[in-house]
């Protein structure tokens, strides 16, 4: 008997557009935007948690590329000043073993110094879900305090890690248990899921054997 062939995943990409004013300045929230809307603007040099600012332009103009790749931005029309990215979890991590297609990181969230406070990491992640176009997904992020902007932000380890959750909670995403060597390094570290209702039994089952390895190892 022949084996069952499965369809390819359908990235359904619906972009929005929000706004806010700040001291009288307008910017824009909006995604996901392709690599060619992301190439018009220039990135806010604050911009530097996770390389150096054009290093991480670059990044998210080839994620941006890819066919599950998401990029929101927030932008004062000139300038980048935050985004969020989802993509499938990198190869080199657990996450990507049993090559889920349905299965999505958020890998990264980042605002402006300058720009901070106003929400802006909220409204990235809140339209991103918007018309329901990621309920097919498991989405999940990793959070790791070695990432974590402790000493811009003024908080402790476990005040910034109350902050992410806060964020992330603003569309349902909760902590998970895992046995992951490297979240399970340090109490504050954590995995946060979002099921979407969409999701099939199998993969919800397939993602419980990658979060417990150990468990199935016997």
């Amino acid at each position: 008997m022949a084996n069952k062939e499965v369809a390819p995943m359908q990235h359904l990409k619906l972009y929005h557009l929000d706004t806010l004013d700040h001291n009288g300045q307008t910017i824009h929230v909006e995604g996901p935007v392709s690599a060619d809307r992301l190439r018009s603007f220039q990135m806010h040099t604050q911009l530097d948690a996770f390389r150096k600012p054009k290093e991480q332009f670059d990044a998210l103009v080839e994620i941006s590329e890819l066919p599950e790749g998401r990029i929101i931005i927030a932008h004062d029309g000139e300038t980048l000043l935050g985004y969020v990215t989802f993509h499938y979890p990198d190869e080199m991590e657990r996450w990507s073993e049993a090559g889920m297609k349905d299965l999505l990181e958020l890998g990264a969230v980042e605002v402006a110094d300058d720009y901070r406070g106003l929400g802006l990491g909220s409204r990235m992640i809140r339209i991103a879900f918007e018309d329901g176009q990621l309920e097919s997904y498991i989405i999940f992020t990793t959070e790791y305090y070695w990432h974590w902007d402790l000493k811009g932000s003024g908080l402790s380890v476990w005040e910034y890690r109350r902050m992410m959750e806060r964020l992330m909670k603003t569309v349902n995403m909760v902590w998970y248990a895992t046995d992951d060597p490297e979240i399970c390094s340090h109490p504050a570290n954590c995995l946060m899921v979002r099921m979407g209702d969409d999701v099939p039994l199998e993969s919800r089952e397939q993602f419980d054997r990658i979060r417990f390895v150990r468990r199935f190892m016997y």
